[in-house]
């Protein structure tokens, strides 16, 4: 080989030398990349998975909040009933049927996660009651009287009682 040759040569080989480490530098950034889109796309699955069942355990626990709160009148109308019978001794064994009745529609509606909320005596609290008026023999701040019970449904107020509460002296 002569000498011109082997210097032709040269350059070449340093060139080609140098091609591999650009393309194997530019091989290991894809790489990266590649990876880190990977761990990226599979936490926003995690995600995606904890947010669907988070909503799904939402979803579970006040489906019923529809049914139970179409059903709340029927508890005022027993309580009416109850409130206007017991003054009557000729009802006397109608108020204990819709007394034992009220116990069972509320013990079936308990297992669902319905609860009534508040009674008289209690501190006033506008998280669960609202009041309607003032009662001037009640106690300042306290709940005096419950017009109309109020209900939560696991947690949540689904009917706000509506109260009358004591007179601030």
């Amino acid at each position: 080989m002569s000498d011109k040759e082997t210097e032709s040569q040269i350059p070449e080989t340093a060139e080609a030398s140098a091609a591999p480490a650009d393309e194997t530098a530019q091989l290991k950034e894809a790489l990266r990349r590649a990876e880190d889109e990977r761990l990226r796309a599979l936490a926003e699955l995690e995600n995606a998975k904890r947010r669907l069942e988070r909503e799904k355990d939402e979803f579970r626990k006040f489906a019923t909040e529809n049914v139970l709160a179409d059903l709340m009148p029927v508890l005022d109308t027993l309580d009416l009933a109850l409130t206007h019978g017991r003054g009557n001794e000729a009802c006397k064994d109608l108020v204990m049927g819709v007394e034992m009745t009220l116990k069972i529609f509320l013990d079936a509606l308990s297992r669902h996660g319905l609860e009534a909320v508040g009674k008289a005596g209690d501190d006033f609290d506008p998280a669960w009651a609202e009041a309607v008026g003032i009662a001037e023999d009640g106690e300042p701040g306290k709940v005096a009287a419950i017009l109309q019970k109020g209900f939560v449904l696991n947690g949540r107020v689904i009917r706000p009682a509506k109260v009358m509460i004591g007179k601030n002296a």
